[in-house]
């Protein structure tokens, strides 16, 4: 199945991007070699498409930064640390971090000579991040004192640091407000421990304890009074490209599908002649691409500056990337049969990976949640 070439989502130049990503990671394929792939793809700027050019970036958005990730994912080498390193941090840094914060870190995740983890989700907090208990007190010396524990977070042990969504209390009201930091691997009272996970994924999942960790002042990310916008910043980003995971995932999985429904022959004609495996194989593919339409709006919404817009489009694109995924993934081991539970054809470690898509960075509940209420303007239930 061919990448996608609509005007509509892509354009000259996303079109010539899309291309040369496909055929980037047709090299590599589903080979485990991810640190390699995640080098060659930083030299050849698909690390930092979304990121500044006077930082080292290609000047576009996350638009083009869900191009990659998504080519990447059809060729069945989709790299996590993509939603977090270069559209998670890289994009909060980029909008509301010092000149000094940019210069440090935007060209090494531009290149992916340094790599940034995320961390927002705590044990008891869930979906709530008004829970966060992870809070930042002002130290003698002017820093800050960095106290609580994240679960679930990426690529901590390849990471040179982790963008930490804290608290802090607000002088005026005493309440708190989440704030961000940047903390170093190395710093004092920062340790994490390895989560194991049912789950084939190039990066580890863990849990990380901050305990007093003593940062300087200069580790705050942008204005300590604009939090949630800034929070929000990195979010909407993460949803989009969560998206684009998944679509890649999909898009993967109905390839291999429709290749053996082709060949496959046991009676007079391939499978692929049977009605009864030829339309859920399309019915998939239509919901694939219904959800590629959603993330392009999303993305279009976010690089336009409309993050109230994109607040909405990125979390509708989210949901039916993750259920367009999840079925992608399904029927097509069901087409497989019992060879889609085999190593060989690769879709059996799937089945746990697409599922990822409905239930990070939230959950499909919470996202009818924010529809139900942000856009039909339904009462909470909480």
């Amino acid at each position: 199945m061919k990448p996608d070439t609509s005007p509509l989502i892509d354009g000259p130049e996303r079109t010539a991007l899309r291309a040369a990503v496909a055929a980037f990671a047709k090299r590599y394929g589903s080979d485990e070699n991810t640190a390699e792939l995640w080098a060659e793809a930083g030299k050849l700027g698909y690390l930092g498409v979304n990121l500044p050019e006077e930082y080292g970036g290609g000047g576009g958005g996350i638009a083009e930064l869900s191009i990659v990730l998504e080519e990447l994912g059809a060729a069945g080498c989709p790299l996590l640390m993509l939603i977090v390193s270069p559209a998670i941090c890289g994009t909060v840094i980029a909008r509301f971090g010092t000149e000094e914060q940019k210069r440090t870190w935007l060209p090494g995740l531009a290149d992916g000579s340094k790599t940034m983890a995320f961390g927002i989700t705590e044990p008891d907090a869930g979906s709530n991040s008004h829970r966060i208990t992870t809070t930042a007190r002002r130290a003698p010396d002017g820093g800050w004192l960095l106290t609580g524990r994240k679960v679930f977070i990426s690529g901590v042990d390849i990471s040179d640091a982790t963008l930490i969504v804290g608290r802090t209390e607000d002088a005026r009201t005493g309440k708190l407000k989440p704030c961000l930091f940047i903390v170093e691997r190395g710093a004092p009272g920062f340790s994490y421990r390895h989560i194991p996970m049912e789950l084939a994924a190039a990066e580890k999942q863990f849990e990380v304890v901050l305990d007093d960790v003593p940062l300087p002042a200069e580790a705050l990310v942008g204005d300590e009074d604009a939090g949630l916008l800034q929070l929000f910043a990195g979010l909407n980003p993460e949803r989009i490209m969560t998206a684009a995971f998944a679509l890649g995932m999909g898009r993967y999985a109905l390839a291999k599908a429709v290749e053996y429904a082709r060949v496959r022959q046991v009676w007079k004609e391939p499978i692929g002649a049977h009605q009864a495996v030829a339309h859920p194989l399309a019915q998939a593919h239509i919901e694939v691409e219904l959800a590629r339409l959603m993330m392009a709006k999303a993305a279009h919404l976010y690089d336009a500056g409309d993050d109230a817009g994109a607040g909405e489009a990125a979390n509708m694109a989210k949901y039916a990337a993750g259920e367009a995924a999840v079925k992608a993934v399904d029927q097509a081991v069901h087409t497989l049969g019992g060879n889609g539970l085999t190593v060989e054809y690769g879709l059996a470690k799937l089945v746990t990976a697409a599922r990822v898509a409905r239930i990070a960075p939230v959950s499909r509940e919470m996202i009818l949640n924010f529809v139900s209420h942000q856009t039909l303007g339904l009462p909470k239930s909480y």
